[in-house]
């Protein structure tokens, strides 16, 4: 008995001769998630980013404030000027920019919808759907993306003149109604957003395969669907070569519009040119700050731990 004493008060724990202060300075060390405050060489090196970004948007605004005299004769303006107006005036007389501006609209977001839409579901299909077949088809999708679209034009075009498309907007937004690049991302993200545990408890308790798309894959999938809109919205807005094929300067999109400003007289009206990228990126604009927030709150509110 004094023998297993004596070994039961060596096998206690002796007190520690660390100072107390040890295990707080390994936990703070070890705090992998406490966010860190900025130092300032962080805040001028995104000070410079940003300035660089942002100068040639700026240069745009003062180069469309001048006349052409100002812009392509030294010194260089830095500043803006005031003959803003007088370009947008000229601008809007050389062509129909508002025909242009309400056409590059409905083309770029019928585009935008049909390929969100349709690339959903073909990438949920190729991602968590089990069918024969379904890799060949997926590789006959991406292999679709190496194929120039140059080589196309031809017998699209041939399609559009024998059912009298020429000059019509659904010659533009038919043949881009689902892009090969959507249904890869798509299948890509799905992949690994969406666990197959969700659609199976969805099947186990009753629901048929289009309430789970709209309430299982839709919500997951939202940060994705909203990147690929901006993306093709972004993509058919500045489409040019196919546009200026199929539609004329009478029902023209934004980028077929521009290349008819400031030509006139055999002379380039570089100042008219300037404004008229300026009224085209605009819009642009204004789609990234309205939906920059949503998809940052899609991200957080359509994240899933599986």
């Amino acid at each position: 008995m004094a023998q297993l004493t004596e070994a039961g008060r060596s096998a206690r724990p002796r007190h520690s001769t660390l100072p107390p202060t040890a295990g707080r300075r390994r936990v703070k060390a070890g705090g992998a998630g406490k966010q860190q405050n900025a130092g300032p060489v962080a805040y001028v090196l995104l000070i410079v980013a940003a300035a660089i970004s942002l100068f040639p948007l700026y240069w745009t605004v003062v180069a469309a404030s001048h006349t052409d005299t100002d812009i392509t004769q030294p010194p260089t303006p830095l500043l803006p000027g005031s003959h803003l107006v007088q370009n947008l005036k000229v601008v809007w007389d050389e062509v129909d920019m508002t025909t242009a501006l309400i056409n590059s609209t409905i083309v770029a977001g019928c585009v935008a919808i049909s390929t969100v839409l349709f690339a959903t579901l073909a990438g949920f299909a190729f991602a968590k759907l089990r069918f024969r077949g379904r890799n060949i088809l997926l590789m006959i999708v991406v292999a679709t993306m190496t194929i120039p679209p140059q080589l196309s034009v031809i017998p699209l075009y041939q399609i559009i003149t024998n059912v009298g498309w020429v000059g019509h907007l659904q010659s533009v937004i038919l043949p881009s109604l689902v892009a090969a690049f959507g249904v890869f991302f798509m299948r890509q993200f799905l992949s690994e957003a969406l666990p197959i545990e969700l659609i199976e408890a969805a099947r186990v308790d009753g629901a048929h395969s289009l309430r789970i798309l709209w309430h299982v894959v839709f919500p997951i999938a939202r940060p994705a669907m909203a990147v690929l809109g901006m993306l093709v919205f972004v993509q058919a807005w500045n489409d040019f070569f196919w546009p200026l094929i199929a539609l004329n300067q009478q029902n023209p999109t934004v980028q077929v519009a521009l290349a008819g400003v400031g030509s006139g007289n055999h002379a380039i009206d570089h100042a008219a040119v300037v404004t008229a990228a300026l009224v085209a990126t605009l819009p642009l604009l204004l789609v990234f700050a309205f939906l920059g927030k949503h998809i940052v709150g899609g991200i957080t509110a359509g994240a899933v731990k599986s």
